[in-house]
């Protein structure tokens, strides 16, 4: 349940609003998601999610499977059920298996995940519910992204 009405762009300051919604359209097959509609109070802070979006989906070199699992975890763990809504059915179509779905909650003991998902999983965890890293989850994580999908899956998390 949203807390801050959605915005309207229909019945707002379309000379503001009108080119940044219409951009948010242009690259999100013609949807204003609910989350533009609440971020829309603040054009500057919509029009950046836009292009982190943007770049973080569609132009980083980490593989949709990877950003969408994590993205699934970091929902779980925040209790957060509209990015989970919303990230699942692209999860699956990035090819995130209905097992690893079930399994994400408990995931160090499922045998569903190999061994770079079970690093991406660890760097999830550990960003979200404690902020620092420590090396030995950071290390493994190197051996399985490079230094650009690092970056682009930190990104991804934060």
């Amino acid at each position: 349940m949203a807390r801050l009405r959605y915005v309207n762009p229909d019945l707002g300051d379309t000379e503001t609003l009108g080119p940044l919604v219409e951009r948010i359209r242009e690259q999100r097959s013609g949807k204003l998601l609910e989350l533009y509609r609440m971020l829309l109070h603040s054009p500057p802070v919509a029009d950046g999610w836009l292009h982190l979006g943007t770049a973080v989906r569609y132009q980083a070199a980490l593989d949709g499977r990877s950003r969408e699992l994590a993205i699934c975890r970091v929902g779980q763990l925040n209790g957060a059920r509209y990015e989970w809504d919303h990230h699942v059915p692209l999860a699956r179509r990035e090819g995130v298996s209905e097992e690893q779905l079930e399994a994400l909650s408990d995931w160090p003991s499922s045998v569903h995940f190999d061994a770079r998902q079970r690093a991406l999983l660890a760097y999830a965890d550990a960003m979200t519910r404690d902020v620092a890293v420590p090396d030995e989850i950071f290390d493994p994580l190197t051996e399985h992204f490079d230094e650009r999908e690092v970056v682009e899956l930190t990104a991804t998390i934060a």
